[in-house]
């Protein structure tokens, strides 16, 4: 389950990438294209669709590898009881943001099913389902987060490490 846990997220991590390229690529040549008096409506209508899952998808990765706001030194000041309690009570409040996350884009997508974007004709839900596969994403990550707290005890500290993604010949180099 983790391999196939790590490929998905791999994968996301490629999409990101591709969104990324598109975007500078397609924002780039229409700068270019400007100069010249001339340029193309369907580009920024996509860089915006790709920027938009960009921000989205990356959500989804800070969750996973532990890399949103959270102010470890001070957690970790505090008695491991308090620990699990606070810790507890952020996992608690991302999954009710995450709640009204995906209701509010269910709700969008839902009344925006028949409408096109004038350039592209691309369906304009598209920028708002991209907020249930977050929500849900992110409530799956922080539930998986409270399991591996109360049923696997597994300490505080060890849930809040930042997932290193760079190589340890690197690591190793910069210590």
């Amino acid at each position: 389950m983790k391999k196939f846990l790590n490929t998905l997220f791999k994968g996301i991590e490629i999409l990101i990438a591709i969104f990324l390229a598109v975007m500078i690529m397609l924002v780039f040549m229409n700068v270019v294209l400007r100069q010249f008096n001339k340029g193309f409506a369907w580009s920024e209508e996509i860089a915006r669709l790709c920027f938009i899952y960009l921000v989205y998808l990356g959500t989804i990765g800070a969750m996973r590898d532990n890399r949103h706001l959270l102010i470890e030194s001070i957690l970790l000041r505090v008695p491991k009881l308090w620990q699990a309690i606070i810790y507890s009570a952020v996992q608690l409040l991302i999954i009710w943001v995450m709640v009204i996350l995906t209701q509010g884009s269910w709700g969008l997508t839902a009344q925006n099913l028949n409408d096109r974007w004038v350039a592209t004709q691309f369906p304009t839900f598209l920028v708002y389902a991209i907020g249930i596969l977050t929500g849900v994403s992110i409530i799956v990550i922080a539930v998986a987060n409270l399991f591996r707290l109360f049923v696997l005890k597994t300490p505080v500290s060890e849930l809040i490490k930042v997932v290193d993604d760079t190589p340890e010949e690197t690591a190793e180099a910069i210590d």
